[in-house]
This record gives C-alpha cells, structure tokens and sequence, in this order.
C-alpha cells in the first residue's frame, strides 16, 4: 500500500479512483465496511481503491478542549487499511486553513486529485466549513462530476448506534465486550514493555509494564486479555491491570501483563494487549499477602474464562 502525507491540493493527480473518506478512529465495524465497499468498487470499475483520511484529528485544531481520546495510533489505522485491501492511503494534514475551506472547494480539490468514480462515506460524515458539508453536498458534487456517492447507515449488532464514540464509552465503563463487538476485535493496547518497579516479581507474579502508544484506556481494574508478540510465538492468556497500584500508594497510572504461560525476558519487546473481560475493579489491599491471594484467584478466574470462550 502506498501513503501520501500532503495536502490534496499538493499532489499530481492520482486518480481515477474508488475511495471512501473519513476520520477512521478505531476502524470499527462501519468503517470496514467502507474500506470493503471501495475495495469492492474499484474492483469492479478497475480503478485503485482509496482511503483518506485526517490528522491530527480536527478537533486538536477547531476545538482542542473537546478532543476525544482516540482508539488507534496512525500507524494502526494505516495497517488496519492495507490488511482491507486500500492501494493508497491518502493522509491529509489538517490545518486551520482547511477548517475553513468551503465544501465545494475541498471537493474541487479532492477531484483533481483523485478523480473518483464512485465515494463511500457514513451518512452523518461532516466536512468544510462550519461542518457545512455533508451527504447532500456529495451526491449533489456527485451528479456532476459523474462520481457515484453512497451514504452508508452505520447500526451496532444489538441494533443500536455504531460509532467511536460509543466504543469510548464501553471502554470507560470496563466493557470490553461491547468495544469488541463494536468494533469487531477486541480493543488493544500496543507499545514496548518497559522496567517497571518489580512488585509484581516480588508478589511470585511478574508482569510486562506496558509503554502503551493509545490515548483511550479501559476503565480500572483487571483484565482477561489476550498477548501478541513475537517473543511469544502465538497469543497467549494475559492478566492485564490497569491502575495506581493504591496497595503500595502508587501515584503512576501503570499497564500491567502478567502471562501465566510464559516464562521469558520481555524488556524491550513490542507487544499488543487486547481486552477480552474485565474481572474486577481496581482496589486496596491490607497487605501484600492479601494482594497476592486475590492475585492468585484472579489468574484462576481468567484461566476459566479463557478455557469456557474457546481459547486452548
């Protein structure tokens, strides 16, 4: 997959092309969906498939004190479009000055660019000026510049509303289930594992201290979660806490994986932690011999897990 980093504007036309356009966070069910139908689209009117997208996310630039955390690195969500079968991700630097653009400018852009033949976009997408743009605006610019524009209704599978948002909100509830039904995976930290303070090794439970690279977390509390690395040869069962450790009054919010299968030196290794279930909540202990009981149980609770959602 190729990656343009540059404002449309910028670029030798590129096109013909069959894209979809869109912010992306999290890359969730809707928005794969997208990718498929322009995969699909260019497919059939042999042209190359196209994703494009913004960053930094527009809020940091039009309204940074509403600026929701996000789900995915850049990185990911540009490995999330070459694994959907996008041929060039298009990366459009946001700025004030494309804020401001009117809708039919940004679109007279976008044509010269990529002249597409066929857009994919969820029904609510906004864009230009004072969001000014929307679907109306596309299938309007459509109908004359001969680019088929479809609107796509984005539903969750209980039927209800699919959006990064509401993935947000599971996530800061401890729902790891509704993120991962939402967003058709579980919901994963990715980062290096770095030195930690040891106190789970001195507890007989070491764990992998996460620098994690996402800005949304899960909610406190421990974790059954499912480990990928490639020092650990194929995904294993993790015991992941997110929290301030309050037993030994900790004042670091830390990312913790402790896997009861593998015994290894991970330090400096790269691993992704994805969320499956959430055991408990996030508490104080009398003593380390409490803490290491409930430890213990904790691994017991999330071996059955594992073992009863059909994981070996």
């Amino acid at each position: 997959m190729k990656i343009q980093r540059l404002a449309l504007e910028a670029s030798v036309p590129q096109g013909p092309a069959a894209l979809t356009l869109g912010l992306f966070d999290g890359v969730h069910r809707g928005h794969q969906a997208l990718l498929a139908a322009a995969v699909e689209g260019a497919r059939r009117r042999s042209v190359k498939p196209v994703a494009v997208t913004f960053d930094p996310h527009p809020t940091v630039v039009v309204a940074p004190e509403g600026r929701p955390k996000l789900l995915m690195t850049l990185e990911q969500r540009l490995a999330a479009f070459e694994e959907a079968g996008v041929a060039l991700a298009w990366v459009v630097p946001f700025s004030r000055a494309l804020s401001e653009l009117e809708p039919e400018t940004f679109l007279g852009h976008l044509q010269r660019a990529l002249a597409p033949v066929e857009l994919h976009v969820g029904r609510a997408f906004r864009f230009g000026r004072h969001r000014s743009g929307g679907l109306d605006t596309l299938e309007s610019w459509g109908a004359r510049t001969g680019c088929a524009v479809q609107g796509h209704a984005f539903r969750a599978p209980d039927g209800g509303p699919l959006s990064s948002t509401r993935i947000r909100e599971a996530l800061d509830r401890g729902n790891a289930e509704e993120a991962r039904d939402l967003l058709g995976h579980p919901y994963g930290l990715t980062g290096i594992v770095v030195e930690g303070e040891r106190r789970g090794r001195h507890l007989g439970f070491p764990t992998a201290n996460l620098a994690w690279e996402q800005e949304q977390l899960p909610a406190r509390g421990v974790y059954v979660t499912e480990v990928r690395g490639a020092h650990l040869g194929h995904p294993r069962l993790g015991l992941t806490n997110i929290g301030e450790k309050p037993t030994f009054d900790g004042l670091k919010l830390t990312v913790e994986t402790f896997l009861p299968d593998f015994q290894g030196d991970l330090y400096g290794g790269r691993l992704e932690v994805g969320f499956l279930h959430r055991l408990r909540p996030e508490r104080r202990f009398e003593g380390m011999d409490a803490l290491r009981e409930q430890i213990s149980r904790d691994v017991e609770a999330g071996r059955t897990w594992w073992r009863e959602h059909g994981h070996p």
